[in-house]
């Protein structure tokens, strides 16, 4: 067999080759896990939706959100999230943080002011508020607070709604989460599922 003929026929076994594992691979590989992620954890394979009572989509278990108004003020009848760096905060198309190192004086300054903002809000002394009121997470994406924030804000979220603050300490244990496998990571409170249940207590 000619040289050329080899070359030929042995280029023709590398594409059809190529062709036959795009499709299995590329294709068939991709389609079999969506669908098995469709059946076995529809819910997590679409995204973790959280929805309002009407059914609309408002966010998702896995990204926070900002609860705050037009001017980004916090609103004081909810639970705040921890500060985000993503984009314009939260930005699921964006995630990172500030990557700012710990000695950066803009770092410093922006954790100074939110210090002063936080014990303002919160009506209490600066050195009271917990390190995740001020920094964002690494991906800043984090839809969850420390035990230690959540009640700081407690007080606050009460006063505002109405509630006893016996009932509002009720709501924050029941969307705290533990730490995984029990000794991995620490307790943690989940802003969204917290601030739905408020709204769901109609004041």
């Amino acid at each position: 067999m000619s040289p050329t003929r080899t070359t030929l026929r042995t280029t023709g076994v590398a594409v059809r080759a190529m062709l036959v594992f795009t499709v299995v691979l590329g294709l068939g590989y991709t389609f079999l896990l969506v669908g098995i992620g469709r059946l076995a954890l529809p819910d997590q394979a679409d995204g973790s939706l959280v929805r309002s009572a009407d059914g609309q989509v408002i966010g998702s278990r896995l990204i926070g959100q900002s609860f705050t108004d037009a001017q980004g003020a916090a609103l004081p009848q909810y639970f705040q999230s921890r500060p985000s760096a993503a984009g314009d905060g939260y930005d699921g198309g964006a995630s990172s943080g500030s990557n700012l190192g710990p000695n950066n004086d803009d770092l410093l300054a922006a954790i100074a002011e939110r210090r002063a903002a936080v014990a303002a809000l919160e009506g209490v002394d600066e050195a009271r508020v917990p390190a995740d009121a001020v920094t964002a997470s690494a991906s800043g994406l984090d839809p969850h607070i420390s035990v230690a924030y959540a009640e700081l804000q407690a007080p606050r979220v009460a006063r505002e709604r109405g509630l006893t603050a016996s009932r509002v300490d009720e709501l924050v244990a029941a969307h705290t989460t533990g730490r995984d496998l029990g000794f991995l990571g620490e307790p943690r409170v989940d802003v969204l599922a917290l601030n739905l249940a408020l709204d769901a207590e109609g004041r």
